[in-house]
């Protein structure tokens, strides 16, 4: 279905009509498992693109003021939550805005200094309470999970990409996490920690935005950016902020495989595809070649 600026006023005037006189303009190019808008100056609506992201409301309302007690930088804080309708059927957020400029479209991000931030706030995510918390599954896309998950998409991946990338290498990095096991005790993590979902303002991390992947599992998934985004002086610093063994870097990287490898192998789904082919490929490039 559309959701667009007009479903957003009703929705908004019928549910909470004390924000009736409040201005709501669609936030563009916006994300992929919701559609945000901003309410009037202070405030945002975020409404699930489909049934498979609304799991992801009720997660978020009862666990992201937790989660803000823990971290050191602002994650999203929820203000309200919209009840299905007949007129849109999943429930939604209201959220405070956040100012900042996400990552991917910031100019002139010193990686490293980035790098240090987002491992400082990994780390602290790892150290908040777990009890009752979701655990990995359906509602985290399988973040959290061992990504051996995902074998299935790698293997045809690399059927599909033969010729175009070195299917020798992938396999070789693949094979070797598969080889791995969790052992570590379950603790928080993001889910997609990506150039989208991180704000910055002044050069410095202020926000990660987006916890609709998170739960409780390995943290594994979060650490992807280290090859998707840092280079090999900033994977070093965002390595040294955190205390992961090898096996979990291991899975770490696979993660980054997996995403890359189904990217190249189709690109359509995304937003501007000859750019995600771009930076893709050059992402490929650090999983091959980068050390773990």
């Amino acid at each position: 279905m559309e959701i667009d600026e007009q479903l957003v006023r009703r929705l908004i005037d019928a549910e909470f009509p004390e924000w009736r006189g409040l201005g709501i303009r669609q936030v563009l190019p916006g994300g992929w498992d919701n559609r945000t808008f901003r309410l009037g100056d202070e405030l945002l609506v975020r409404l699930p693109s489909a049934d498979g992201y609304a799991a992801a409301v009720a997660k978020e309302q009862r666990w992201l003021p937790v989660i803000a007690r823990g971290v050191p930088l602002a994650v999203p804080s929820p203000v309200a939550l919209g009840r299905p309708t007949s007129e849109f059927a999943r429930p939604w957020s209201v959220y405070r805005w956040i100012d900042g400029t996400p990552v991917g479209d910031a100019a002139d991000i010193d990686l490293p200094t980035l790098a240090a931030d987002v491992a400082h706030f990994l780390a602290a995510l790892a150290t908040v309470q777990t009890d009752d918390a979701p655990v990995a599954g359906p509602h985290s896309f399988w973040r959290g999970a061992h990504p051996r998950v995902y074998d299935d998409d790698v293997q045809r991946c690399l059927v599909q990409l033969e010729g175009r990338i070195d299917t020798t290498a992938a396999r070789a990095i693949w094979t070797a996490a598969m080889a791995t096991e969790l052992t570590a005790p379950p603790v928080w993590f993001h889910g997609d920690i990506a150039p989208g979902n991180l704000l910055v303002h002044d050069g410095r991390l202020r926000a990660v935005i987006d916890f609709g992947t998170s739960g409780v599992g390995d943290p594994a998934c979060d650490l992807a950016i280290a090859w998707t985004v840092f280079d090999g002086a900033a994977r070093e610093v965002f390595r040294g902020g955190m205390s992961w063994d090898e096996p979990t870097w291991m899975r770490g990287r696979a993660w980054a495989l997996w995403k890359t490898m189904l990217t190249l192998a189709d690109p359509s789904g995304a937003h501007d595809p000859a750019r995600e082919t771009r930076a893709s490929l050059a992402a490929l490039d650090r999983i091959l070649a980068g050390q773990v």
